[in-house]
């Protein structure tokens, strides 16, 4: 009974990796004092090469992880997967975690 809603969480880690290796690469460009803030991310745009689509990778990744996070949910318990209850728990502890992370700002 293999079907593609069975593939969410393999785009969750690749969303992950994706917003992990995009972070990094734009932690390296960005300067977070108040009076640079604003510029450093105008250089990362127009400066740094392929910097927008990585900037915008990284701004939409966010928001593919969380779409993928929630129709991975939605598959495990269509399907009844919350009967193993140790995995399931162990994925909501890691779903209010996430959300946490969200709402604290991301």
């Amino acid at each position: 009974n293999i079907s593609a809603w069975w593939n969410f969480a393999s785009l969750l880690g690749l969303c992950l990796v994706i917003q992990i290796l995009t972070g990094l690469f734009l932690a390296m460009h960005y300067t977070s004092d108040t009076m640079t803030a604003f510029s450093s991310v105008t250089h990362i745009c127009r400066d740094v090469n392929y910097g927008w689509l990585i900037r915008y990778m990284h701004a939409n990744g966010a928001s593919m992880f969380f779409i993928c996070l929630f129709l991975h949910v939605g598959r495990g318990m269509y399907y009844g997967s919350y009967a193993f209850m140790e995995t399931w728990n162990i994925g909501v502890v890691l779903l209010f975690a996430v959300m946490a992370t969200a709402f604290m700002g991301y």
